[in-house]
């Protein structure tokens, strides 16, 4: 069986002759077929390597190294779209790739930016020359979600009119995740008007979210007349916004987002990551995590008018299923994921199942269908060892036959089915002996001995 590459992807298959046949006259001619004729019959046998020389992942066990990089696939026409979604069982290794991924990434000049909602990247940050942003209710670090793109005329691109629809955006994903509900017409223009009163006030600059609040509960009686309507009417129609709203800034959530971003966070460099772990089991951790991804889109999209065009971003939201479990908060990060391309960014959404984000909302609710969505807009998808009964969701999703998907529950730790458009791989992760520190930090919680079984399975 002897590969042409020259000729293109085709094979040909000389059957071995027996000694009757060797000692004849008689030869038996070659069979050809394509790479995809023989894939039918033996999955992943002949895979075809990527046009791409980084970023190396590891080892494809049909032969050959394997490396992933969405920018260059995408310029490529491999991809449509740089988006990647991540899936595995706990202890398998997927939480080791991502982290190495990102640390490769960085290599190349690729900016970092992490949704961490359990604290566990902190050996990551360090790794990259910093500090991971903790934040705590009544804590010393702020940010402040509405930062947006720093003013409404300083970003190449992006207009006071985008900026401003940006910053909307995000106060109604906010208040809707507060309140559990859609937000009725009268509420979103009382939030409209107190978030350009509040942007007025700056001079155009980002406002901050506590006096969106106090203009939500007490509106200004000038901007009142301007927009046609009664102070007294205003406030009543932005006063339950506004009283959810402030739990964000006086309530028990005070201190990580009631302010202007801390003088000591860190805005430049090439790697940002948010640490969410005292909240983690607060219910209203998705308002918290659109916050932040919020001001962590604002700190690494965009560029200066004039500047160097900035560095493509990869961006992780780690345990997704905790931000699309609330409507609101999944249609805005939805929106992330459509305009990844127009932002240079990459989203990494990940979770152990695919039950995890079908398990958002009933079947075709729109919380299902947002997470659905999701993945159907993350071209790359990575797999790791499932339970037999994921296998159904994971045929739709990979666009594996039978014998391919039947592969899932047997994987080892470390190696992963991978979706690349569409085609499909089997890789071996391969971990360096300089990332072990980075990857099993203090917080994971395994002994000495699943340790010491992970390291030697990755070396």
């Amino acid at each position: 069986m002897v590969l042409h590459p020259a000729s293109g992807p085709r094979l040909r298959m000389r059957p071995v002759a027996s000694s009757r046949w060797r000692s004849g006259s008689l030869r038996l001619p070659a069979h050809e077929a394509t790479t995809a004729q023989l894939g039918a019959a033996y999955p992943f046998a002949a895979s075809v390597r990527l046009p791409v020389e980084h970023v190396l992942i590891g080892r494809d066990l049909a032969g050959g190294p394997f490396a992933h990089d969405p920018f260059d696939l995408y310029r490529h026409g491999v991809l449509t779209n740089p988006n990647i979604t991540v899936l595995g069982q706990i202890g398998r290794g997927k939480s080791a790739f991502v982290k190495t991924y990102l640390y490769r990434q960085a290599a190349f000049g690729r900016r970092i930016a992490v949704l961490d909602p359990k604290g566990e990247y902190r050996a990551l940050a360090q790794a990259l020359g910093t500090a991971p942003i903790k934040l705590s209710p009544r804590g010393g670090t702020r940010l402040n979600p509405l930062d947006g793109a720093g003013t409404s005329k300083t970003v190449a691109g992006t207009d006071a009119g985008e900026v401003r629809r940006q910053r909307l955006a995000l106060v109604a994903a906010l208040a809707e995740a507060t309140l559990h509900r859609r937000l009725s017409p009268a509420e979103r223009f009382a939030a409209e008007v107190a978030l350009d009163s509040a942007t007025s006030l700056h001079g155009g600059r980002s406002p901050a979210l506590g006096e969106l609040v106090e203009l939500l509960l007490e509106p200004r009686a000038g901007l009142a007349g301007a927009v046609g309507t009664g102070t007294r009417s205003l406030a009543e129609d932005g006063r339950d916004v506004g009283l959810e709203l402030r739990r964000l800034v006086k309530g028990d959530l005070l201190g990580m987002f009631d302010g202007e971003t801390s003088p000591s966070v860190a805005r430049g460099g090439g790697a940002l990551v948010v640490d969410l772990s005292d909240v983690y089991h607060s219910e209203a951790l998705p308002a918290l995590m659109v916050c932040a991804a919020a001001w962590l889109q604002s700190m690494t999209s965009g560029r200066p008018a004039g500047a160097a065009p900035a560095a493509k971003t990869v961006f992780v939201v780690d345990e997704a299923w905790a931000v699309l479990s609330e409507v609101s908060v999944g249609r805005y990060l939805r929106s992330s994921w459509k305009l990844a391309r127009a932002k240079g960014l990459a989203n990494i959404a990940v979770c152990h199942r695919p039950s995890d984000l079908a398990s958002v909302g009933r079947s075709g609710s729109e919380e299902s269908r947002l997470a659905e969505g999701l993945l159907a807009d993350s071209e790359t998808v990575v797999c790791y060892a499932q339970p037999a009964s994921e296998l159904p969701r994971m045929a739709a999703l990979l666009g594996c036959d039978a014998r391919e998907i039947a592969y899932l529950p047997r994987l080892g730790r470390g190696v992963a089915l991978w979706r690349v458009g569409d085609r499909r791989f089997l890789v071996e992760h391969l971990l360096g002996s300089h990332e072990q520190a980075m990857v099993y930090t203090d917080e994971r919680l395994v002994d000495s001995d699943e340790r010491l079984e992970d390291e030697a399975s990755q070396s």
